[in-house]
Order: structure tokens, then sequence, then C-alpha cells
């Protein structure tokens, strides 16, 4: 039991769990942004030549289909976007969360891939160009998110930004881990 649980475990979080960064230095900034920059390229990459029963196969036992995975992606990276500019222009707004199962299994998680792709192409161009002009002091603005319960919900834009770094490799791992373990 314990070697499926491991099992399970590893397809669950390929990449391993995302901890928080001891250090928010401009250099480790640079590194996430890359990582966003690139997560279009990657996420289309990770896909590409995928027919529909393909995309349709969850990546584990009781997960998401690899469909639902870069939906999630352009659902979840949406909202990020959104949540960092209102900490841009607000003080510590608190933000509304969403419940990711359920946008996963709403109609347009049924769509082609390729339209949340071009979603993330366009986002990611804007989110990195926000991200790469904000001076020091900005990586410290934040919002307050309910569904957190560390620092009381608090997460400034820095810790957002390392996060989605890893939420990009990520689901990308998830799709990629897959396609190799299927032979596709």
């Amino acid at each position: 039991m314990t070697e499926e649980l491991t099992r399970l475990g590893d397809l669950r979080y390929p990449i391993g769990r995302f901890t928080t960064p001891s250090s928010s230095a401009a250099g480790n900034r640079d590194a996430h942004i890359e990582t966003l920059r690139l997560l279009p390229e990657h996420l289309s990459a990770a896909v590409a030549g995928l027919n529909d029963s393909q995309l349709n196969t969850p990546y584990r036992e009781g997960g998401w289909t690899g469909r639902q995975v870069v939906h999630h992606v352009a659902d979840s990276h949406a909202n990020s976007y959104i949540r960092m500019k209102l900490a841009l222009t607000e003080d510590w707004p608190t933000i509304k969360p969403y419940d990711e199962a359920a946008w996963a299994n709403l109609p347009d998680s049924r769509l082609p891939v390729e339209i949340s792709l071009d979603m993330l192409r366009v986002i990611h161009v804007r989110w990195v160009a926000l991200l790469e002009s904000l001076g020091e002091d900005d990586f410290s603005r934040g919002y307050v998110h309910p569904g957190v319960r560390a620092n009381g919900g608090r997460q400034d834009i820095a810790q957002a930004l390392a996060l989605y770094d890893w939420h990009s490799r990520h689901h990308t791992a998830h799709i990629q881990n897959l396609r190799q373990r299927m032979g596709w």
C-alpha cells in the first residue's frame, strides 16, 4: 500500500510539492519570469500531436485529463494575472478564490486545447511584460487569499510568482509524464 501511495503521490506531484523559496532575490524572480515566458511553448509541445482520445486520458487515476489540465492552466494563470494587477493597484485586496475542480468540469473544458493555448500565449505576453516592468518594491505588494491559512492569507507578488513558476512546470510535467508512461 505504501508503494502505491508513493506512486500516486509522484503522479500527483511530478516535480514535488510547492515550497515557498527562502529568497525572492531579483535573480530568482528573473528565472520565475522566464518560466512564465516559456510556459505556452512548453505546454504546447507537451500536447503536440495528441489526438482527442489521448487528450481525454487522465494523467492519473481520479485525476484530470490532459485536456482539462490545459484548460485549468489557462483559467488559473488568467486569475493570477488579474490578482497581481489588483495587488499593484489596490492596498492588499482580498481576492475571490474559485473552485478549480468545478471549473475543470464546465463545458468549456471540453473545447479543443488550442483555444486555451492561444489564450495562454496572449496572457503570458502581457503578464511577463507587466512583471518585467516592476520595481523592487512592487514585488512586496500583494493580496489576501481567503483560502490560504499561512500568514493570514497574505501573498506578495514575489511569492505568487514563485508559485506560478512551479504551477507551470507542475502541470506541464503531468502531461509529459502521461505521454512517457503511455508511450505516446
